[in-house]
């Protein structure tokens, strides 16, 4: 996944919270009026749109002689994306892991140990439709059935 510039990023901080209300998308001038404090050319918006377009961060339909323009993935999963290139920065993605697991406050891990356990449910339904077993993967740990990638263990669900 493509990192922002600043300018790329407050443009889809713009697409991020026009998506809800605006499922057809926005136009260039939509979003060049949504970033008044900034004072940039018509061109130049369309300009960071079009790279978005290209860097497959946003789609876009023609809508007569103009686009109209939306994100292609949610925020979220933007960052989601982002958090795991950075853990693959490192030598160990699970040093790096852990560490994080260690650092986040009792509410935030209280929100990662429930999408974990509802991670593990929608696994073990989608395992018991299929009739499978979650069996160790390559690196010798219970892999996450969906998304092949290991499973956190107690030791690090902290």
């Amino acid at each position: 996944m493509t990192r922002l510039g600043d300018l790329e990023r407050a443009v889809m901080d713009v697409l991020w919270d026009a998506a809800p209300a605006s499922s057809d998308g926005v136009t260039v001038r939509e979003v060049a009026d949504a970033l008044d404090g900034r004072e940039l050319a018509y061109t130049t918006v369309m300009t960071v749109l079009d790279r978005l377009a290209g860097k497959g961060m946003v789609q876009r339909e023609r809508e007569g002689r103009a686009w109209r323009y939306r994100p292609a993935a949610t925020r979220e999963a933007h960052i989601a994306q982002l958090m795991l290139e950075a853990l693959d920065l490192g030598g160990s993605r699970d040093a790096a892991l852990v560490r994080f697991a260690r650092s986040v406050t009792g509410t935030e891990a209280d929100v990662l140990r429930a999408a974990l356990g509802a991670e593990a449910e929608a696994g073990a339904a989608l395992g018991a439709e299929a009739g499978a077993t979650v069996e160790d993967g390559p690196t010798g740990r219970v892999e996450n059935p969906r998304s092949g990638r290991p499973a956190l263990d107690e030791a690090t669900d902290r």
